[in-house]
């Protein structure tokens, strides 16, 4: 339910049962079929007529509060995702968790918080997961318990029921803005600065391979999309994810997803098989979601071999971290290939690394630009160019710092000119400080 409460004469549990038995009926008098070709502003009009009548045969004491109520939550049921459709309305909430059918948390500006919201039990809420699930040509049961898909908006969501999940179905929601993050946005929300902005500009026009990197929720997939934004319009462009979510505003586009294997175990398909048959599609950039397994060791081989200018996302806590990682993840490609070499080949392939971080406040900030610089011994050499320095937490508990240069003029910037890029060289200044 919402936040109103019901009148004393209803309880939250019969106004629920007075919900399922409505929803009941109206499916028993509906024509699916119709619904799918109707437009579905009138597909709604039309449920909230049947709804209004089906609460007169009801014959129950409800105010018209609670009946005008009880109409949205059904047509929220029958053409939506229920109990959420508010919630996903909502533009101040990012994150939806769902822990079980009676307790849901949202996240605004990066902080927790409890709603009202519920469902009815179980079954609702394994229902709507369905629902999502099936959308997109995936399936969760007893015998895969766990599903990653995504709403048509490009929101990202997860799911675990049980057996997995010990007290019930879990829902994730990660929201996506309908319209995407841009450069300005980050800058009004102090993410990064002018300089760093125009840096990383820079370096994607003058297709420099880049490695965003962060942990959970920290804003690497923001950061992507907005670094994805400063592609020219006349390069075409293929985005490989596991669940597609990227918002790239560019005319040529061509998305491909991955497909979990079917009920007997077959037609799977991975990363690494989108990664190999991009390469076989003229791409002028690829642009990998998140690398996360064995698709690393193709992607660091289509950056040596001509297609620069890629982008990608990795899971880690810092730069140096995300090397390892990447060097862990060409190993889980199954080809014998020795550490030092891996290493050579990353240092050959990648140019930048972006590191975001989510701070205490629920900030979400660039903490470090990071040049790969080549290799010493066998050591994959980097540089700092920007990072953030924190200097203390206040009173509201906000995270105080700055974001500084180093002073030091990156190797890459002789590419910027070689490729007609200019670039304001002030920006390397270590003086210069933006709160």
């Amino acid at each position: 339910m919402g936040t109103e409460s019901p009148s004393s004469a209803q309880t939250i549990s019969e106004l629920q049962e007075i919900k399922g038995r409505i929803h009941h009926r109206l499916m028993d008098r509906l024509n699916l079929k119709i619904i799918d070709e109707l437009e579905a502003d009138v597909v709604r009009s039309e449920i909230g007529e049947l709804v209004r009548e089906l609460l007169l045969e009801e014959d129950m004491p409800l105010n018209l509060q609670e009946r005008e109520k009880l109409v949205r939550e059904v047509q929220d049921e029958v053409l939506g995702l229920g109990p959420l459709e508010p919630l996903l309305a909502d533009n101040t909430v990012s994150d939806i968790l769902v822990n079980t059918y009676k307790q849901i948390y949202v996240e605004r500006r990066g902080v927790l918080e409890r709603t009202a919201v519920r469902f009815q039990n179980d079954e609702h809420l394994l229902r709507i997961i369905d629902k999502i699930a099936s959308s997109v040509g995936r399936r969760i049961d007893e015998s895969s318990p766990m599903v990653d898909a995504r709403l048509a908006d490009g929101s990202r969501v997860n799911a675990v029921i049980p057996p997995l999940a010990v007290d019930g179905p879990i829902l994730s929601i990660r929201k996506f803005s309908v319209d995407p993050y841009t450069s300005k946005d980050l800058l009004n929300f102090k993410s990064v600065t002018p300089g760093m902005i125009d840096f990383l500009k820079s370096a994607v026009k003058a297709r420099i391979n880049i490695l965003v990197t962060g942990g959970t929720g920290s804003g690497k997939t923001t950061l992507l999309n907005v670094l994805s934004g400063f592609i020219p319009d006349n390069e075409r462009i293929i985005t490989i994810e596991d669940s597609a979510e990227l918002q790239l505003q560019q005319p040529h586009i061509v998305r491909l997803e991955t497909r979990p294997p079917n009920i007997e175990g077959k037609g799977e398909v991975v990363q690494r098989d989108l990664v190999k048959n991009a390469l076989r599609m003229r791409p002028d950039r690829i642009v990998v979601g998140e690398v996360r397994g064995g698709e690393a060791l193709d992607m660091l081989q289509a950056m040596n071999t001509g297609h620069d200018g890629s982008i990608s996302t990795i899971h880690a806590n810092s730069p140096r971290d995300a090397l390892t990682r990447l060097e862990h993840m060409v190993g889980m490609s199954g080809v014998p290939i020795p550490p030092l070499v891996v290493r050579q080949q990353i240092a050959a392939a990648l140019n930048l690394v972006v590191s975001t971080e989510r701070l205490a406040d629920g900030r979400r900030i660039v903490s470090s630009i990071q040049e790969i610089t080549g290799m010493e011994e066998s050591v994959v050499n980097m540089q700092e160019i920007f990072y953030f320095k924190r200097d203390t937490v206040n009173l509201q508990g906000q995270v105080i710092g700055a974001f500084c240069a180093t002073g030091i003029r990156p190797l890459m910037v002789k590419r910027f000119r070689e490729r007609g890029v200019t670039l304001d060289e002030s920006i390397f200044d270590p003086e210069r400080v933006y709160e």
